[in-house]
């Protein structure tokens, strides 16, 4: 594969077309529906835009978009003339998106003009941009243009570029979790190799399937399901440009009959609690659910099975090996774990030696496969520290069973040694979530009196309960009824909310440090 010529819009959107797909839907959004015909058309007239203001082969196309069709018809649009689309978080501030912006050294960016509002006053601070295409029109700066008016006058006929398997194809920015994003490199092989290893065993799209996903896709998790794993499969994705509420949620499922769900953990929290309100919650159209981004704690999981039905299949990817290399798979599902390896790619789990574990203990994980990323964009030492040879040190911490079932344990720099004893904060989050009161939890260590660290808790309670230092003490006792009585959080401090990346990863670093309420050790 890695010589062959492959381009990834001619794959995955011509291709859909030879395969005939072309008068099926692609895509719903807000009442409109999109052939696989139309698609092509469109991402056609995109990409002969784009050539037309002079974008060439391997300059980024940043994308700053909800999930709308434009995204879909900017990204194949970029990749066909082999310009590199480099989607951005429209749900980061416009500090960081400024930071992305410069950092990606795009020649044009593809966005809205709400979106770019506040980032025209940066316009100094990004010296290699040279063409803001704004998707609604309401261009009002010199070097703004109509993206839909632009692309509406191009050729819809466009020949692919010549690139091969190993050529660069796109970019995708990491989530934040630990700090400032970097951008990881992506080649052309990537997608085909995800969706083959992936999403043809594990997820089995099919034409008449209805995709309905709660994510954002510019980000690596959703940008499958909504792009070429549906794609391929001549499936129909909807789109939904709007905030994924609960409510929302259940309408979309409902009105169009999906078949299948893709969420977060959070998502999953936050419908269960609105069913338990009452309301439309019919789902009885699914076949399957999908999670990622964090670890799916095994209550929730059931409650999700006992009220809806249908299982949700979690599984681990990352941004750098693109898609999901762990997964469980449909009648094996082991709750609270990430699942086995997914056939083609390979694991390890070691110590800080870089030896093998034995089986139930807790080591870093390594992985490799054909979708790994070339590396991080101007980040040379930090390459050189995450790609070691053919693996990818992912930085999280992982434990194996007996049955090859692997179980994330935290990332490296959460886990807490606490009494003599390693303590995952995954853990002690699933103990506190299995309480009826609990909605969501985040652990990070905190320093007692004494200069040794223990667990603090962070939770956010359902609508029902109320904070108190009575539910603090309650909530002590039960996950010293679930767990190792020393993996226990000393201090429980109430939240709204918790800090999340875009993707619905928990930013622990952001709590570190954080204030207390109900800070009363035993």
């Amino acid at each position: 594969m890695n010589s062959r010529e492959l381009n990834i819009a001619v794959e995955y959107v011509d291709g859909a077309v030879s395969a005939g797909h072309g008068s099926r839907p692609a895509y719903l959004c807000e009442g409109a529906a999109i052939t696989y015909d139309d698609l092509r058309r469109r991402v056609n007239r995109v990409g002969s835009a784009l050539a037309g203001l002079g974008v060439e082969m391997e300059q980024r196309v940043a994308i700053l978009l909800p999930n709308l069709p434009e995204f879909v018809t900017a990204f194949f649009g970029a990749a066909k003339i082999g310009a590199l689309p480099a989607p951005m978080s429209f749900a980061v501030g416009p500090q960081e998106q400024a930071f992305l912006l410069a950092d990606s050294r795009a020649r044009a960016i593809v966005t809205t003009r709400e979106l770019w509002r506040p980032l025209r006053g940066r316009r100094r601070e990004l010296p290699f941009l040279r063409e803001v295409l704004l998707v609604g029109g309401g261009h009002e700066g010199a070097r703004e243009r109509d993206f839909d008016a632009l692309a509406g006058a191009a050729s819809d006929r466009l020949e692919g570029a010549p690139t091969g398997a190993d050529d660069p194809a796109f970019w995708l920015h990491t989530s934040g979790s630990t700090g400032m994003p970097k951008w990881a490199v992506h080649l052309q092989r990537s997608m085909p190799c995800c969706e083959r290893l992936y999403a043809a065993p594990f997820v089995g799209l099919r034409p008449g399937d209805v995709v309905v996903c709660g994510s954002p896709c510019f980000h690596a998790y959703p940008l499958g399901f909504t792009t070429y794993f549906a794609l391929k499969a001549g499936a129909t994705v909807v789109l939904n440009p709007q905030r994924s509420t609960p409510a929302r949620m259940f309408d979309l499922i409902r009105r169009h009959r999906a078949t299948v769900f893709v969420g977060v953990p959070t998502m999953y929290a936050q419908m269960l609690n609105a069913a338990s309100s009452g309301g439309e919650t019919d789902l009885s159209s699914l076949r399957a659910c999908f999670s990622a981004a964090e670890r799916l704690p095994a209550e929730l999981y059931r409650r999700w099975r006992d009220r809806f039905g249908v299982e949700i299949l979690d599984g681990a990817g990352a941004t750098e090996t693109l898609h999901t290399f762990i997964s469980n798979r449909a009648g094996e599902t082991r709750p609270g774990s990430a699942g086995r390896v997914v056939p083609g790619y390979d694991v390890r789990v070691v110590d800080e030696h870089g030896a093998d574990v034995a089986p139930g203990e807790i080591g870093d994980l390594l992985v490799r496969g054909g979708s790994l990323f070339a590396g991080y964009w101007r980040r040379a030492d930090v390459t050189r520290r995450a790609l070691l040879g053919e693996w990818y040190c992912t930085g999280d911490k992982y434990r194996r069973d007996a049955d090859a079932y692997l179980w994330h344990m935290g990332r490296a720099d959460d886990l807490l040694r606490v009494s003599g004893h390693w303590v995952s904060p995954a853990d002690v989050e699933a103990a506190l979530v299995s309480h009826p009161a609990v909605l969501e939890a985040a652990v990070v260590g905190k320093e007692d009196d004494d200069e040794l660290v223990k667990p603090k808790a962070f939770v956010v309670l359902r609508e029902q309960a109320s904070a108190c230092e009575g539910l603090a003490e309650a909530l002590k006792a039960h996950v010293k009824s679930v767990i190792a009585p020393f993996q226990y959080p000393r201090w429980i401090e109430f939240r709204d909310s918790l800090p999340k990346t875009a993707t619905g990863k928990i930013q622990r670093y952001k709590l570190r440090g954080a204030s207390d309420e109900y800070s009363r050790i035993e």
